[in-house]
């Protein structure tokens, strides 16, 4: 792994544990052992470090995502199975690829950058776009029309994240397998 990549998940996982704004960039240099001015030399401060934070769990997410997806059944309920499956999997630690859970990364990040024009904010809004719009191509595929395909998808990430945040704040780990109930309900109607 070249030092910006160890750089980023180093960054990463220190976000990801304990929030953005809690960790210094001598904490990051620390953790990954890299110097200052390697750290200057590929980003222009913690800020654009953050940003590709951002993109590489984007990245890292929606291929995670992707590849559960296409494992399931190519119809509306197969695909409704393998999307709370993966959550579920996630929730309880049972998908080392996404580490250990604490919630939406997302979801935290605008926690931490609340306004909606800042760059950060935007970033993290496009990712829940991207995994609608993912979930909506496979529901195509399955024979729905775009437009109910997109309707579906949009209810089905609203129950996810409602599963995500269940189960990070209130620590339900039962929270996947019951809002796939309610989607496999709505997907009947």
């Amino acid at each position: 792994m070249d030092k910006r990549q160890q750089l980023i998940t180093t960054a990463f996982d220190l976000f990801y544990r304990q929030g953005i704004h809690a960790v210094g960039i001598n904490q990051i240099l620390q953790m990954s052992g890299i110097a200052k001015k390697t750290l200057y030399h590929h980003f222009s401060g913690k800020e654009a470090l953050v940003a590709a934070v951002i993109a590489y769990r984007d990245s890292t997410y929606l291929a995670w995502l992707n590849a559960r997806l296409a494992r399931g059944e190519p119809t509306v309920t197969g695909l409704i199975d393998a999307l709370f499956a993966a959550l579920d999997d996630w929730i309880n630690d049972r998908e080392a690829q996404l580490t250990r859970f604490h919630g939406c990364f997302f979801i935290n990040s605008c926690g931490e950058y609340g306004e909606p024009e800042h760059e950060i904010h935007r970033q993290c809004a496009r990712h829940k776009a991207a995994v609608t719009q993912l979930l909506a191509d496979y529901l195509a595929r399955a024979g729905l029309s775009m437009p109910v395909a997109e309707q579906l998808a949009a209810s089905l990430c609203l129950l996810k994240e409602g599963a995500t945040v269940q189960a990070h704040v209130q620590g339900d780990k039962q929270a996947a397998i019951n809002a796939r109930t309610l989607a496999l309900r709505l997907a009947a109607h």
